[in-house]
Protein backbone atom coordinates (compact mmCIF):
# COMPACT_ATOMS: atom_id res chain seq x y z
CA UNK A 1 0.00 0.00 0.00
CA UNK A 2 1.96 3.60 -1.02
CA UNK A 3 0.41 7.03 -0.25
CA UNK A 4 1.64 9.97 -1.06
CA UNK A 5 0.70 13.69 0.80
CA UNK A 6 1.70 16.95 -0.86
CA UNK A 7 0.25 19.30 2.08
CA UNK A 8 0.27 23.07 0.85
CA UNK A 9 -0.46 25.34 3.43
CA UNK A 10 0.40 28.75 5.20
CA UNK A 11 -1.78 28.77 8.32
CA UNK A 12 -5.05 27.82 9.69
CA UNK A 13 -7.70 28.68 7.51
CA UNK A 14 -11.36 30.19 9.11
CA UNK A 15 -13.78 28.27 7.79
CA UNK A 16 -16.96 29.83 5.55
CA UNK A 17 -19.94 29.39 6.04
CA UNK A 18 -20.60 28.61 3.09
CA UNK A 19 -17.64 26.12 2.20
CA UNK A 20 -19.03 23.00 3.46
CA UNK A 21 -22.87 22.91 3.27
CA UNK A 22 -24.93 19.87 3.86
CA UNK A 23 -25.43 16.88 0.89
CA UNK A 24 -28.44 16.19 2.17
CA UNK A 25 -31.88 18.33 2.17
CA UNK A 26 -35.13 18.31 2.97
CA UNK A 27 -37.56 19.58 0.10
CA UNK A 28 -40.12 21.15 2.21
CA UNK A 29 -43.31 21.21 0.01
CA UNK A 30 -45.09 24.37 2.40
CA UNK A 31 -42.19 26.55 0.90
CA UNK A 32 -41.10 25.64 -2.40
CA UNK A 33 -44.36 26.11 -5.00
CA UNK A 34 -44.84 24.06 -7.86
CA UNK A 35 -46.76 25.56 -10.94
CA UNK A 36 -48.08 21.97 -11.49
CA UNK A 37 -51.28 22.18 -13.60
CA UNK A 38 -52.57 19.07 -11.73
CA UNK A 39 -53.21 18.47 -8.04
CA UNK A 40 -53.47 14.80 -7.68
CA UNK A 41 -50.31 12.55 -6.47
CA UNK A 42 -47.63 12.21 -8.55
CA UNK A 43 -45.76 9.06 -9.78
CA UNK A 44 -41.84 8.09 -8.72
CA UNK A 45 -40.01 6.05 -10.93
CA UNK A 46 -37.16 4.63 -11.67
CA UNK A 47 -35.62 3.74 -15.04
CA UNK A 48 -34.93 0.79 -15.30
CA UNK A 49 -34.92 -2.85 -17.79
CA UNK A 50 -38.15 -4.83 -18.09
CA UNK A 51 -38.49 -8.09 -16.33
CA UNK A 52 -38.89 -11.73 -17.67
CA UNK A 53 -42.77 -11.65 -16.17
CA UNK A 54 -43.68 -8.22 -17.52
CA UNK A 55 -45.72 -9.67 -20.29
CA UNK A 56 -47.17 -13.25 -18.24
CA UNK A 57 -50.19 -13.50 -15.92
CA UNK A 58 -48.99 -14.76 -12.86
CA UNK A 59 -50.54 -17.87 -11.69
CA UNK A 60 -51.24 -16.65 -7.94
CA UNK A 61 -50.88 -13.55 -5.95
CA UNK A 62 -50.43 -12.98 -2.21
CA UNK A 63 -50.56 -9.47 -0.48
CA UNK A 64 -47.94 -9.63 2.15
CA UNK A 65 -47.66 -6.17 3.18
CA UNK A 66 -50.33 -3.58 3.75
CA UNK A 67 -48.92 -1.45 6.11
CA UNK A 68 -48.41 2.40 7.05
CA UNK A 69 -44.78 3.73 8.27
CA UNK A 70 -45.21 6.64 10.84
CA UNK A 71 -43.05 7.58 13.50
CA UNK A 72 -41.33 4.51 13.33
CA UNK A 73 -37.60 5.19 14.25
CA UNK A 74 -36.23 2.98 17.05
CA UNK A 75 -38.98 0.90 17.06
CA UNK A 76 -38.95 -2.92 16.09
CA UNK A 77 -39.22 -3.51 11.96
CA UNK A 78 -43.17 -4.75 11.00
CA UNK A 79 -43.24 -8.53 10.89
CA UNK A 80 -46.10 -10.45 9.21
CA UNK A 81 -46.27 -14.58 8.86
CA UNK A 82 -45.60 -15.73 5.49
CA UNK A 83 -45.97 -18.93 3.90
CA UNK A 84 -45.98 -19.93 0.54
CA UNK A 85 -49.55 -19.97 -1.77
CA UNK A 86 -50.64 -24.17 -1.21
CA UNK A 87 -52.61 -23.90 -4.94
CA UNK A 88 -49.80 -22.34 -6.34
CA UNK A 89 -46.57 -24.64 -5.38
CA UNK A 90 -42.85 -24.79 -6.72
CA UNK A 91 -41.13 -24.76 -8.64
CA UNK A 92 -41.91 -21.50 -10.53
CA UNK A 93 -41.14 -20.22 -13.88
CA UNK A 94 -40.90 -16.60 -12.12
CA UNK A 95 -41.58 -15.36 -9.09
CA UNK A 96 -41.62 -10.98 -9.10
CA UNK A 97 -42.12 -8.89 -5.90
CA UNK A 98 -43.35 -5.68 -6.19
CA UNK A 99 -43.13 -2.76 -3.85
CA UNK A 100 -45.66 0.24 -3.85
CA UNK A 101 -45.49 3.02 -1.65
CA UNK A 102 -47.28 6.51 -1.30
CA UNK A 103 -47.18 9.70 0.77
CA UNK A 104 -47.94 13.50 1.55
CA UNK A 105 -46.82 16.17 3.02
CA UNK A 106 -42.86 16.42 4.07
CA UNK A 107 -40.28 14.13 4.96
CA UNK A 108 -36.87 13.02 4.66
CA UNK A 109 -36.26 10.71 2.43
CA UNK A 110 -35.66 6.78 4.23
CA UNK A 111 -33.93 3.39 3.84
CA UNK A 112 -36.00 0.17 4.15
CA UNK A 113 -35.03 -3.71 3.77
CA UNK A 114 -37.53 -6.18 3.21
CA UNK A 115 -36.55 -9.69 4.89
CA UNK A 116 -38.19 -13.09 4.41
CA UNK A 117 -36.29 -15.57 6.56
CA UNK A 118 -33.94 -13.15 7.22
CA UNK A 119 -32.48 -13.25 3.78
CA UNK A 120 -32.85 -9.75 1.84
CA UNK A 121 -34.92 -9.83 -0.95
CA UNK A 122 -34.73 -5.74 -1.57
CA UNK A 123 -33.02 -2.81 -0.32
CA UNK A 124 -34.99 0.34 -1.22
CA UNK A 125 -35.40 4.17 -0.24
CA UNK A 126 -38.24 6.70 -0.53
CA UNK A 127 -38.91 9.57 -2.37
CA UNK A 128 -39.25 12.71 -0.32
CA UNK A 129 -43.00 13.47 -0.66
CA UNK A 130 -44.85 16.29 -1.45
CA UNK A 131 -48.21 18.75 -0.30
CA UNK A 132 -50.19 17.30 -3.08
CA UNK A 133 -48.37 13.52 -2.24
CA UNK A 134 -46.75 10.78 -4.54
CA UNK A 135 -46.39 7.12 -5.15
CA UNK A 136 -43.95 4.71 -6.90
CA UNK A 137 -43.97 0.99 -7.80
CA UNK A 138 -40.69 -1.14 -7.47
CA UNK A 139 -40.94 -4.58 -9.41
CA UNK A 140 -37.77 -7.25 -9.12
CA UNK A 141 -37.42 -10.46 -10.03
CA UNK A 142 -36.84 -12.72 -6.93
CA UNK A 143 -36.92 -15.97 -8.68
CA UNK A 144 -33.36 -16.51 -7.02
CA UNK A 145 -34.87 -16.80 -3.79
CA UNK A 146 -37.07 -19.50 -4.79
CA UNK A 147 -35.79 -22.03 -1.99
CA UNK A 148 -36.82 -19.34 0.64
CA UNK A 149 -40.32 -18.70 -0.78
CA UNK A 150 -40.53 -22.41 -1.10
CA UNK A 151 -40.21 -22.77 3.05
CA UNK A 152 -43.55 -22.43 5.12
CA UNK A 153 -43.92 -20.39 8.59
CA UNK A 154 -41.13 -17.67 7.72
CA UNK A 155 -41.54 -14.53 8.82
CA UNK A 156 -41.50 -11.47 6.14
CA UNK A 157 -39.92 -8.18 7.57
CA UNK A 158 -39.75 -4.97 6.60
CA UNK A 159 -37.53 -2.54 8.39
CA UNK A 160 -38.31 1.52 7.59
CA UNK A 161 -37.50 4.20 10.11
CA UNK A 162 -39.43 7.01 9.76
CA UNK A 163 -40.02 10.19 11.96
CA UNK A 164 -43.66 12.14 12.61
CA UNK A 165 -43.62 15.53 14.56
CA UNK A 166 -45.07 18.85 13.90
CA UNK A 167 -42.33 19.59 10.85
CA UNK A 168 -42.13 16.25 9.38
CA UNK A 169 -45.54 14.94 8.33
CA UNK A 170 -44.71 12.28 5.40
CA UNK A 171 -46.41 8.54 6.82
CA UNK A 172 -45.22 6.28 3.76
CA UNK A 173 -48.12 3.72 3.29
CA UNK A 174 -47.04 0.71 1.71
CA UNK A 175 -48.36 -2.52 0.32
CA UNK A 176 -45.97 -5.32 -0.91
CA UNK A 177 -47.53 -8.40 -3.17
CA UNK A 178 -45.75 -11.79 -4.70
CA UNK A 179 -46.27 -12.69 -8.20
CA UNK A 180 -45.91 -16.41 -8.65
CA UNK A 181 -45.66 -17.42 -12.17
CA UNK A 182 -45.89 -21.11 -13.82
CA UNK A 183 -45.65 -20.22 -17.22
CA UNK A 184 -42.55 -21.37 -18.63
CA UNK A 185 -42.57 -19.21 -22.13
CA UNK A 186 -40.38 -15.42 -22.41
CA UNK A 187 -42.33 -12.71 -24.10
CA UNK A 188 -40.98 -10.21 -25.32
CA UNK A 189 -41.33 -7.67 -28.01
CA UNK A 190 -38.37 -8.72 -30.56
CA UNK A 191 -36.95 -5.78 -33.19
CA UNK A 192 -39.79 -3.61 -33.66
CA UNK A 193 -42.72 -6.13 -33.76
CA UNK A 194 -45.63 -4.35 -31.73
CA UNK A 195 -46.08 -7.78 -31.18
CA UNK A 196 -45.82 -9.84 -28.13
CA UNK A 197 -42.98 -12.89 -29.58
CA UNK A 198 -43.57 -16.01 -27.37
CA UNK A 199 -40.72 -18.31 -27.19
CA UNK A 200 -40.88 -22.22 -26.42
CA UNK A 201 -37.96 -24.69 -25.66
CA UNK A 202 -37.92 -25.35 -29.36
CA UNK A 203 -38.01 -21.59 -30.61
CA UNK A 204 -35.18 -21.10 -28.03
CA UNK A 205 -32.92 -23.78 -29.41
CA UNK A 206 -33.73 -21.81 -33.35
CA UNK A 207 -31.87 -18.95 -32.22
CA UNK A 208 -29.29 -20.98 -30.78
CA UNK A 209 -29.25 -20.77 -27.39
CA UNK A 210 -31.56 -22.46 -24.30
CA UNK A 211 -32.35 -20.18 -21.36
CA UNK A 212 -32.26 -22.63 -18.58
CA UNK A 213 -28.74 -22.81 -19.90
CA UNK A 214 -27.95 -19.89 -19.48
CA UNK A 215 -29.51 -19.05 -16.15
CA UNK A 216 -29.37 -22.07 -13.50
CA UNK A 217 -31.84 -23.19 -11.21
CA UNK A 218 -31.86 -21.17 -8.19
CA UNK A 219 -30.00 -22.45 -5.38
CA UNK A 220 -31.27 -25.20 -2.77
CA UNK A 221 -30.60 -22.98 -0.39
CA UNK A 222 -29.93 -19.74 0.96
CA UNK A 223 -28.12 -19.06 4.62
CA UNK A 224 -28.64 -15.41 5.49
CA UNK A 225 -25.58 -13.57 6.78
CA UNK A 226 -27.43 -11.29 8.92
CA UNK A 227 -28.19 -10.00 12.58
CA UNK A 228 -29.45 -12.33 15.01
CA UNK A 229 -31.19 -9.77 16.31
CA UNK A 230 -33.45 -8.79 13.08
CA UNK A 231 -37.09 -8.98 14.79
CA UNK A 232 -35.76 -6.27 16.75
CA UNK A 233 -33.83 -3.85 15.31
CA UNK A 234 -33.67 -5.02 11.09
CA UNK A 235 -31.66 -7.81 9.63
CA UNK A 236 -28.55 -5.75 8.27
CA UNK A 237 -25.38 -4.82 9.95
CA UNK A 238 -24.17 -1.44 11.42
CA UNK A 239 -21.14 -0.56 10.06
CA UNK A 240 -19.80 2.53 12.38
CA UNK A 241 -16.11 2.59 11.46
CA UNK A 242 -13.69 1.00 9.49
CA UNK A 243 -12.41 -1.16 12.52
CA UNK A 244 -16.07 -2.77 13.29
CA UNK A 245 -16.61 -5.85 11.38
CA UNK A 246 -19.62 -7.92 11.64
CA UNK A 247 -19.80 -12.05 12.17
CA UNK A 248 -22.59 -14.57 11.29
CA UNK A 249 -21.36 -18.48 12.05
CA UNK A 250 -22.72 -21.07 9.38
CA UNK A 251 -22.51 -24.71 9.34
CA UNK A 252 -22.54 -25.80 5.30
CA UNK A 253 -24.13 -28.85 4.31
CA UNK A 254 -21.69 -31.45 3.30
CA UNK A 255 -23.03 -32.26 -0.26
CA UNK A 256 -22.60 -28.59 -1.19
CA UNK A 257 -21.31 -28.18 -4.60
CA UNK A 258 -21.22 -24.68 -5.54
CA UNK A 259 -21.89 -21.08 -3.14
CA UNK A 260 -22.24 -18.02 -4.07
CA UNK A 261 -22.48 -14.96 -1.57
CA UNK A 262 -24.77 -11.36 -2.55
CA UNK A 263 -23.94 -8.70 -0.52
CA UNK A 264 -25.78 -5.63 0.23
CA UNK A 265 -24.93 -2.56 0.93
CA UNK A 266 -25.86 1.05 1.84
CA UNK A 267 -24.37 3.88 2.83
CA UNK A 268 -25.67 6.89 5.63
CA UNK A 269 -25.04 9.33 7.92
CA UNK A 270 -21.67 10.56 7.55
CA UNK A 271 -20.92 8.40 4.95
CA UNK A 272 -23.65 9.05 2.94
CA UNK A 273 -21.85 10.57 0.10
CA UNK A 274 -17.97 9.04 0.60
CA UNK A 275 -17.04 9.44 -2.83
CA UNK A 276 -16.93 13.03 -1.73
CA UNK A 277 -15.44 12.93 1.33
CA UNK A 278 -12.30 15.09 1.81
CA UNK A 279 -9.38 14.00 3.81
CA UNK A 280 -9.00 14.54 7.27
CA UNK A 281 -6.25 16.92 7.58
CA UNK A 282 -8.26 18.93 5.45
CA UNK A 283 -10.81 19.35 7.82
CA UNK A 284 -8.34 19.42 10.70
CA UNK A 285 -5.82 22.25 9.26
CA UNK A 286 -9.18 24.18 8.05
CA UNK A 287 -10.79 23.84 11.26
CA UNK A 288 -14.10 22.59 9.64
CA UNK A 289 -16.68 20.82 12.05
CA UNK A 290 -17.51 18.17 9.77
CA UNK A 291 -17.97 14.45 10.32
CA UNK A 292 -17.38 13.75 6.68
CA UNK A 293 -14.11 12.89 5.98
CA UNK A 294 -11.84 9.53 6.02
CA UNK A 295 -11.39 10.40 2.23
CA UNK A 296 -13.17 9.23 -0.98
CA UNK A 297 -12.14 5.32 -0.68
CA UNK A 298 -14.29 2.84 0.51
CA UNK A 299 -14.24 -1.01 0.12
CA UNK A 300 -16.63 -3.83 1.41
CA UNK A 301 -14.72 -6.78 2.19
CA UNK A 302 -15.91 -10.26 3.29
CA UNK A 303 -14.07 -12.63 5.18
CA UNK A 304 -13.86 -16.55 6.00
CA UNK A 305 -12.56 -17.28 9.40
CA UNK A 306 -10.69 -13.94 9.43
CA UNK A 307 -9.50 -14.82 5.46
CA UNK A 308 -10.49 -12.36 3.19
CA UNK A 309 -12.54 -13.73 0.17
CA UNK A 310 -14.09 -11.09 -1.56
CA UNK A 311 -14.38 -7.35 -1.74
CA UNK A 312 -16.30 -4.63 -3.99
CA UNK A 313 -16.29 -0.97 -4.29
CA UNK A 314 -19.94 0.10 -3.98
CA UNK A 315 -21.37 1.60 -6.77
CA UNK A 316 -22.44 5.72 -5.59
CA UNK A 317 -26.73 5.72 -4.86
CA UNK A 318 -27.64 9.64 -4.56
CA UNK A 319 -30.98 9.10 -2.74
CA UNK A 320 -34.32 11.17 -3.43
CA UNK A 321 -32.50 14.34 -1.21
CA UNK A 322 -28.94 13.98 -1.75
CA UNK A 323 -27.06 16.97 -3.44
CA UNK A 324 -30.37 18.67 -4.82
CA UNK A 325 -33.42 17.00 -4.39
CA UNK A 326 -35.60 18.53 -7.46
CA UNK A 327 -32.79 16.62 -9.49
CA UNK A 328 -35.07 13.25 -8.68
CA UNK A 329 -38.35 14.66 -9.33
CA UNK A 330 -39.99 12.37 -10.72
CA UNK A 331 -37.25 10.57 -12.19
CA UNK A 332 -34.57 9.39 -9.66
CA UNK A 333 -30.93 8.68 -9.33
CA UNK A 334 -30.02 4.89 -10.54
CA UNK A 335 -29.86 2.69 -7.55
CA UNK A 336 -32.47 4.67 -5.51
CA UNK A 337 -35.84 2.50 -5.59
CA UNK A 338 -33.66 -1.09 -6.20
CA UNK A 339 -29.88 -0.54 -4.75
CA UNK A 340 -28.10 -3.08 -6.34
CA UNK A 341 -26.70 -6.02 -4.70
CA UNK A 342 -23.41 -8.03 -5.74
CA UNK A 343 -22.21 -11.99 -6.18
CA UNK A 344 -19.34 -13.27 -5.10
CA UNK A 345 -18.80 -17.30 -6.42
CA UNK A 346 -17.13 -18.44 -3.45
CA UNK A 347 -17.10 -22.02 -4.18
CA UNK A 348 -13.18 -22.70 -4.39
CA UNK A 349 -13.13 -21.63 -0.54
CA UNK A 350 -15.69 -25.05 -0.15
CA UNK A 351 -12.74 -26.80 0.40
CA UNK A 352 -12.16 -24.83 3.50
CA UNK A 353 -15.83 -24.90 5.10
CA UNK A 354 -16.88 -28.84 3.78
CA UNK A 355 -15.99 -30.23 7.44
CA UNK A 356 -19.47 -30.16 9.17
CA UNK A 357 -18.33 -27.31 11.05
CA UNK A 358 -19.11 -24.20 11.99
CA UNK A 359 -17.56 -20.90 10.28
CA UNK A 360 -17.30 -17.34 10.84
CA UNK A 361 -18.24 -14.68 7.93
CA UNK A 362 -17.42 -11.11 8.48
CA UNK A 363 -18.44 -8.20 6.95
CA UNK A 364 -16.68 -5.04 7.17
CA UNK A 365 -15.83 -1.81 5.45
CA UNK A 366 -12.44 -0.51 5.06
CA UNK A 367 -12.24 3.32 5.51
CA UNK A 368 -15.79 3.24 6.33
CA UNK A 369 -17.17 5.89 8.94
CA UNK A 370 -20.51 6.22 10.17
CA UNK A 371 -22.34 4.73 9.16
CA UNK A 372 -22.96 1.63 6.65
CA UNK A 373 -25.88 -1.18 6.19
CA UNK A 374 -24.82 -4.18 5.52
CA UNK A 375 -25.91 -8.05 4.86
CA UNK A 376 -25.37 -11.05 2.77
CA UNK A 377 -26.84 -14.20 1.47
CA UNK A 378 -25.00 -17.26 1.08
CA UNK A 379 -26.83 -19.17 -2.33
CA UNK A 380 -25.83 -22.94 -1.56
CA UNK A 381 -26.54 -25.81 -4.74
CA UNK A 382 -26.18 -29.23 -3.32
CA UNK A 383 -25.94 -32.46 -5.16
CA UNK A 384 -28.83 -34.33 -4.43
CA UNK A 385 -27.29 -37.48 -5.62
CA UNK A 386 -24.54 -38.13 -2.52
CA UNK A 387 -24.49 -37.41 0.92
CA UNK A 388 -21.24 -35.70 0.81
CA UNK A 389 -19.00 -34.28 -1.51
CA UNK A 390 -15.11 -33.84 -1.83
CA UNK A 391 -13.52 -30.46 -2.25
CA UNK A 392 -10.47 -28.95 -1.49
CA UNK A 393 -8.92 -24.93 -2.18
CA UNK A 394 -5.55 -25.29 -4.09
CA UNK A 395 -4.89 -21.85 -4.44
CA UNK A 396 -5.37 -18.61 -3.02
CA UNK A 397 -4.32 -14.88 -4.29
CA UNK A 398 -5.62 -11.86 -2.30
CA UNK A 399 -3.33 -9.46 -2.09
CA UNK A 400 -3.46 -5.73 -0.48
CA UNK A 401 -5.07 -2.92 -2.63
CA UNK A 402 -2.75 -0.61 -4.20
CA UNK A 403 -4.17 2.80 -3.00
CA UNK A 404 -2.11 5.81 -3.55
CA UNK A 405 -3.21 9.37 -2.55
CA UNK A 406 -2.00 12.51 -2.87
CA UNK A 407 -3.34 16.49 -1.88
CA UNK A 408 -2.60 19.67 -2.17
CA UNK A 409 -3.99 22.17 -0.90
CA UNK A 410 -4.21 26.29 0.18
CA UNK A 411 -6.66 27.12 3.39
CA UNK A 412 -9.94 25.65 1.43
CA UNK A 413 -8.93 25.53 -2.03
CA UNK A 414 -6.93 22.77 -3.35
CA UNK A 415 -7.53 18.94 -4.79
CA UNK A 416 -7.06 15.35 -3.77
CA UNK A 417 -6.82 12.43 -5.90
CA UNK A 418 -6.85 8.60 -4.46
CA UNK A 419 -6.27 5.71 -7.33
CA UNK A 420 -6.61 2.23 -5.98
CA UNK A 421 -6.98 -1.37 -7.82
CA UNK A 422 -6.29 -4.66 -6.69
CA UNK A 423 -6.68 -8.16 -8.30
CA UNK A 424 -7.93 -11.47 -6.92
CA UNK A 425 -8.03 -15.44 -7.68
CA UNK A 426 -9.13 -18.55 -5.89
CA UNK A 427 -9.04 -21.85 -7.45
CA UNK A 428 -11.32 -25.23 -5.48
CA UNK A 429 -11.98 -28.30 -6.76
CA UNK A 430 -15.20 -30.19 -6.16
CA UNK A 431 -15.67 -33.66 -6.31
CA UNK A 432 -19.93 -34.91 -6.75
CA UNK A 433 -21.85 -36.64 -9.32
CA UNK A 434 -21.05 -34.18 -11.71
CA UNK A 435 -17.28 -35.51 -11.98
CA UNK A 436 -14.29 -33.89 -10.67
CA UNK A 437 -14.94 -29.73 -11.27
CA UNK A 438 -12.31 -27.08 -10.97
CA UNK A 439 -13.36 -23.83 -10.43
CA UNK A 440 -11.52 -21.08 -11.22
CA UNK A 441 -12.90 -17.09 -9.55
CA UNK A 442 -10.67 -14.25 -10.66
CA UNK A 443 -11.65 -10.76 -9.90
CA UNK A 444 -10.46 -7.22 -10.70
CA UNK A 445 -11.11 -3.68 -10.66
CA UNK A 446 -9.28 -0.39 -10.70
CA UNK A 447 -10.48 3.39 -8.75
CA UNK A 448 -9.43 6.89 -9.77
CA UNK A 449 -11.60 9.41 -7.36
CA UNK A 450 -10.69 13.39 -8.23
CA UNK A 451 -12.26 15.92 -5.42
CA UNK A 452 -11.15 19.48 -6.38
CA UNK A 453 -12.17 22.56 -3.90
CA UNK A 454 -12.22 26.57 -5.59
CA UNK A 455 -13.41 30.12 -4.87
CA UNK A 456 -12.56 29.61 -0.90
CA UNK A 457 -13.93 26.35 -1.10
CA UNK A 458 -17.18 27.56 -2.22
CA UNK A 459 -16.79 25.13 -5.61
CA UNK A 460 -16.83 21.68 -5.54
CA UNK A 461 -15.84 19.33 -8.55
CA UNK A 462 -15.78 15.26 -7.90
CA UNK A 463 -14.88 12.63 -10.79
CA UNK A 464 -14.68 9.06 -9.69
CA UNK A 465 -14.61 6.06 -12.28
CA UNK A 466 -14.95 2.30 -10.72
CA UNK A 467 -13.94 -0.61 -13.04
CA UNK A 468 -14.38 -3.72 -12.64
CA UNK A 469 -14.54 -7.30 -13.96
CA UNK A 470 -15.18 -10.50 -12.58
CA UNK A 471 -14.64 -14.05 -14.53
CA UNK A 472 -15.76 -17.68 -13.49
CA UNK A 473 -14.25 -20.27 -15.50
CA UNK A 474 -15.11 -23.99 -14.83
CA UNK A 475 -12.70 -26.83 -15.96
CA UNK A 476 -13.56 -30.72 -15.77
CA UNK A 477 -11.47 -33.65 -14.72
CA UNK A 478 -9.21 -33.60 -17.93
CA UNK A 479 -8.40 -29.68 -18.00
CA UNK A 480 -11.12 -28.85 -20.47
CA UNK A 481 -13.28 -25.50 -20.06
CA UNK A 482 -17.00 -26.53 -20.07
CA UNK A 483 -18.28 -23.48 -19.19
CA UNK A 484 -17.17 -19.11 -18.25
CA UNK A 485 -18.73 -16.41 -16.99
CA UNK A 486 -17.89 -12.79 -17.27
CA UNK A 487 -19.14 -9.69 -15.66
CA UNK A 488 -17.48 -6.10 -17.19
CA UNK A 489 -18.81 -3.09 -15.40
CA UNK A 490 -17.53 0.41 -14.92
CA UNK A 491 -19.71 3.33 -13.16
CA UNK A 492 -18.48 7.04 -14.06
CA UNK A 493 -19.49 9.77 -11.87
CA UNK A 494 -19.40 13.36 -11.71
CA UNK A 495 -20.61 15.79 -9.25
CA UNK A 496 -20.51 19.73 -9.53
CA UNK A 497 -21.89 22.25 -7.12
CA UNK A 498 -21.03 25.94 -6.70
CA UNK A 499 -22.21 27.79 -3.61
CA UNK A 500 -23.26 31.48 -4.03
CA UNK A 501 -24.86 33.82 -1.43
CA UNK A 502 -29.14 34.25 -1.31
CA UNK A 503 -30.61 37.53 -1.66
CA UNK A 504 -32.16 36.59 1.71
CA UNK A 505 -30.23 36.55 5.32
CA UNK A 506 -29.34 33.12 5.89
CA UNK A 507 -30.00 31.45 2.49
CA UNK A 508 -27.48 30.81 -0.54
CA UNK A 509 -28.26 29.41 -3.86
CA UNK A 510 -26.56 25.77 -4.85
CA UNK A 511 -25.72 25.33 -8.16
CA UNK A 512 -25.53 21.49 -9.08
CA UNK A 513 -24.59 19.18 -11.99
CA UNK A 514 -24.31 15.28 -11.37
CA UNK A 515 -23.84 12.90 -13.69
CA UNK A 516 -24.39 9.12 -13.06
CA UNK A 517 -23.80 6.31 -15.74
CA UNK A 518 -23.31 2.39 -15.52
CA UNK A 519 -21.70 0.21 -18.38
CA UNK A 520 -21.92 -3.32 -17.90
CA UNK A 521 -21.65 -6.36 -20.10
CA UNK A 522 -22.61 -10.36 -19.36
CA UNK A 523 -21.19 -12.93 -20.76
CA UNK A 524 -21.99 -16.49 -19.95
CA UNK A 525 -20.85 -19.01 -23.06
CA UNK A 526 -22.44 -18.03 -25.84
CA UNK A 527 -24.89 -15.50 -24.58
CA UNK A 528 -24.29 -11.93 -23.95
CA UNK A 529 -25.89 -8.92 -22.65
CA UNK A 530 -25.07 -5.53 -22.55
CA UNK A 531 -26.41 -2.36 -20.19
CA UNK A 532 -26.02 1.22 -21.09
CA UNK A 533 -27.41 3.58 -18.32
CA UNK A 534 -26.65 7.36 -18.71
CA UNK A 535 -28.01 9.90 -16.32
CA UNK A 536 -27.12 13.80 -16.46
CA UNK A 537 -29.11 16.03 -14.84
CA UNK A 538 -28.56 19.97 -13.40
CA UNK A 539 -30.38 22.81 -11.30
CA UNK A 540 -29.99 25.17 -8.97
CA UNK A 541 -31.76 25.80 -5.19
CA UNK A 542 -32.12 27.94 -3.14
CA UNK A 543 -31.52 26.73 0.78
CA UNK A 544 -32.18 27.80 4.49
CA UNK A 545 -30.21 25.24 6.36
CA UNK A 546 -31.21 21.61 5.07
CA UNK A 547 -34.60 23.33 4.06
CA UNK A 548 -34.66 23.80 0.12
CA UNK A 549 -37.00 27.10 -0.79
CA UNK A 550 -37.22 27.04 -4.23
CA UNK A 551 -35.32 26.09 -7.12
CA UNK A 552 -35.52 24.00 -10.82
CA UNK A 553 -33.83 21.15 -12.12
CA UNK A 554 -33.31 18.85 -15.87
CA UNK A 555 -32.70 15.16 -16.18
CA UNK A 556 -31.90 13.40 -19.04
CA UNK A 557 -31.39 9.59 -19.21
CA UNK A 558 -30.90 7.26 -21.54
CA UNK A 559 -31.59 3.57 -20.81
CA UNK A 560 -29.87 0.77 -23.39
CA UNK A 561 -30.33 -3.16 -23.42
CA UNK A 562 -28.96 -5.25 -26.07
CA UNK A 563 -29.37 -8.67 -25.53
CA UNK A 564 -29.89 -12.03 -27.41
CA UNK A 565 -33.88 -11.49 -27.64
CA UNK A 566 -33.59 -8.38 -29.25
CA UNK A 567 -33.38 -4.21 -27.96
CA UNK A 568 -34.61 -2.32 -25.52
CA UNK A 569 -34.31 0.95 -25.09
CA UNK A 570 -36.08 4.06 -23.28
CA UNK A 571 -35.35 8.41 -22.82
CA UNK A 572 -36.45 9.99 -20.31
CA UNK A 573 -36.26 13.69 -19.75
CA UNK A 574 -37.70 16.09 -17.21
CA UNK A 575 -37.93 19.16 -16.30
CA UNK A 576 -39.04 21.47 -12.91
CA UNK A 577 -40.89 18.06 -11.53
CA UNK A 578 -42.38 17.23 -15.17
CA UNK A 579 -41.93 14.72 -17.52
CA UNK A 580 -41.32 16.51 -20.97
CA UNK A 581 -40.38 12.76 -22.97
CA UNK A 582 -40.44 9.31 -22.61
CA UNK A 583 -39.99 7.26 -25.17
CA UNK A 584 -39.48 3.56 -25.59
CA UNK A 585 -38.48 1.28 -28.39
CA UNK A 586 -37.51 -2.31 -28.69
CA UNK A 587 -36.00 -1.25 -31.96
CA UNK A 588 -32.46 -1.91 -32.02
CA UNK A 589 -30.18 0.42 -33.93
CA UNK A 590 -28.00 -0.47 -37.24
CA UNK A 591 -24.79 -0.08 -35.72
CA UNK A 592 -24.66 -1.44 -32.62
Amino acid sequence: MHAVFVLMFLFTATPLALCNPPDRFFRSSSSLSRTLASHKPQKYFEVARPLPSDHLTPSRTLHIIHHSFANTIDHPPFTTPYSPPSDCPSPWSHVTLEFHAKSRGDQYDRISGLWLGGVELLRTSTAEPTQNGVFWTVRKDITRYSSVLSEKHLNFTMMLENIINSVYTGIYHVDVKIFFYKDNAVRFPLLGNNQIKILNEEAEEEIGFRTKNVNESPADLIIPISSNNGINKGYWFVIKDESDIHFKKVRFPNNARKVVLELYVSFHGNDEFWYSNPSNSYIRVNNLTTLRGNGAYREVFVTIDGKYVASEVPSPVVFTGGINPLLWEPVVAMGAFNLPSYDFDLTPFLGMVLDGKKHEFGIGVNNGISYWLVNANLHIWVDHQIRRVEAKSVDYYYPSSYIRRSEEFQLLDGSFEIKGKRRTRSVGWVISSSGNLTTLVSQQFKFRNLISFGRSGTYKYVKQRIKSKKEVKVFNEVGSLISRAMVKRRFPLKVITLNLAGSEKGTYMLVTNVSLALKERHTNGEFSSNVYNKQDTNGRITVKGHEVLSGEARTNQTLSWFHELGCYIRIVAAFSGRVIRDDTTYVCPSVM
